[in-house]
């Protein structure tokens, strides 16, 4: 059997374990830029605000009604999602982190009754964290994950463990709710007839393989409770790794875009070094706003092969500021860039070079110290000099919280 362990709006949950007379309150939590809502407590999504809708669109409902409005702060929630699965780690040694907010436990040789072992686990992850958590059971991945949205509906555990129970949940689940099945497929489906995820099941085998190809076959076997989808406890190394973001105001100065360019090399940078990995294709994009009605949208990308993999700050920072001259053009107002490095492999196993200069080791060991200065006295506190000090391009967060559990001088302030 298999547990999902899902957190109940999760940005929002975050925020509110700091301001707990929030409980009961619409809240919403931006996106980049303050731009769109991501996350939504019962409350707001009550008043019909929907997830990716442009905030500015629903100022009145929120003025209004007094919802409550917070930037994203993922230092914040990055955080908490880490001490939720370290919690859950004691329920089972077998867990498999599936997003910020979601994770699957293998609950194979736990004896207990499994409903009653559920709600131990919201009630620790609830007391210990602070998180209001979903848990789905059932024998498949993808069963689980509807036996979990059904739970956020009930007291917040449901347990498929019969054919009568999975025959229930299949016939109250719509086809687009299922697991794999994506708006294609789904709008293909109930033009067939297929609105329910039991109508799935009766499909035939071979119709299915035949419209969805192995992907669609493995869904109903799921469905059918026939385990298809592997249990993954090994976090892979990522294929691509990019940073994008867009500026808190539209820029055409190179210099600025620069001082963007490169923290975003760097971020890129640091995660190849997190995952041990080094990257030999580094591409770099910038554009214009692609909604403006008196601007020419303009979109500017290219690809660059690093001589020899690196996964050093200056390495491909250095790369990505000569694309950015290359793909420059001024007199453009740009409203976004961004960072790819991709043909990604192991440090462990880097071609040698012929021409390799001398310094490269050298490089290696900054980037290192670096890490450590950073994570030690804060992001950034240092870096290069290209990084520059120009808050001109950074996101816009008008109604960030404090980063309460990874800075000393942001640490929640109780008064007696």
């Amino acid at each position: 059997m298999y547990a999902l362990v899902d957190g109940n709006n999760f940005y929002v949950s975050c925020e509110r374990v700091f301001k707990p007379m929030l409980e009961g309150k619409p809240v919403v939590v931006l996106s980049n830029n303050d731009g769109c809502i991501i996350s939504r407590s019962n409350e707001a999504k009550a008043l019909g605000l929907k997830m990716a809708e442009p905030v500015f669109k629903k100022k009145e409902i929120i003025e209004k009604n007094n919802i409550v409005v917070f930037s994203s702060n993922y230092t914040l929630y990055g955080d908490m999602s880490n001490r939720m699965m370290k919690t859950l780690q004691t329920f089972s040694p077998d867990i498999e982190v599936y997003s910020i907010d979601e994770a699957f436990l293998n609950l194979k040789g736990i004896q207990t009754n499994l409903t009653e072992y559920a709600k131990q686990i919201k009630a620790t992850i609830q007391k210990n964290i602070g998180i209001p958590v979903g848990i789905g059971i059932a024998n498949t991945k993808t069963l689980a994950k509807i036996a979990n949205k059904i739970a956020k509906k009930q007291n917040g555990v449901f347990v498929i463990d019969s054919e009568q129970i999975r025959d229930w949940a299949l016939k109250n689940t719509p086809i687009e709710g299922v697991w794999g099945i994506g708006r294609q497929y789904s709008k293909m489906l109930m033009k067939s007839g297929v609105n329910t995820a039991f109508d799935f099941t009766q499909l035939d085998a071979s119709w299915v393989r035949g419209k969805m190809s192995v992907v669609g076959q493995r869904t109903r076997d799921e469905l059918l409770g026939q385990p298809c989808i592997a249990f993954d406890t090994i976090i892979r190394a990522k294929k691509n790794i990019a940073t994008t973001r867009a500026f808190g105001k539209k820029l055409s100065d190179i210099s600025i875009i620069a001082e963007a360019v490169a923290t975003h090399a760097v971020r890129c940078a640091e995660k190849l070094r997190k995952q041990k990995s080094v990257a030999s294709l580094i591409t770099i994009f910038i554009h214009s706003d692609p909604f403006s009605e008196n601007e020419k949208y303009i979109y500017k990308s290219l690809t660059i092969t690093i001589s020899k993999a690196s996964n050093t700050n200056h390495e491909l920072v250095k790369a990505a500021l000569n694309g950015l001259k290359r793909i420059y053009q001024p007199n453009i107002l740009y409203k976004k860039t961004g960072i790819i490095v991709s043909e990604i492999s192991s440090e462990s196993y880097v071609q040698g070079n012929l021409f390799e200069e001398n310094n490269n080791a050298q490089l290696k060991e900054i980037s290192k110290i670096t890490d450590l200065l950073n994570t030690r006295f804060g992001k950034d506190k240092v870096k290069l000099a290209v990084q520059g000090v120009n808050k001109d391009w950074k996101l816009r967060q008008e109604k960030l919280s404090p980063r309460y559990t990874t800075r000393w001088d942001e640490l929640l302030k109780v008064k007696g």
